[in-house]
């Protein structure tokens, strides 16, 4: 993820079904994790991208 963070990226999940764990990272912030969520949002990035995690899940 840092290499895609470096070449432009500005909204990145790292999704692990098997903990139900999603790291978010974001151009210049720290990466926030989340357990179990329902929903991820596409943010400024994706506007009203709403991704249902319970089909993942």
């Amino acid at each position: 993820m840092k290499e895609y963070l470096e070449n432009g990226m500005r909204l990145g999940w790292l999704i692990n079904p098997k903990n139900q764990q999603v790291e978010i990272y974001r151009a210049g912030k720290e990466v926030e994790i989340l357990y179990s969520p329902e929903t991820l949002s596409g943010e400024d990035v994706l506007p009203g991208y709403i991704l249902d995690m319970t089909v993942i899940w």
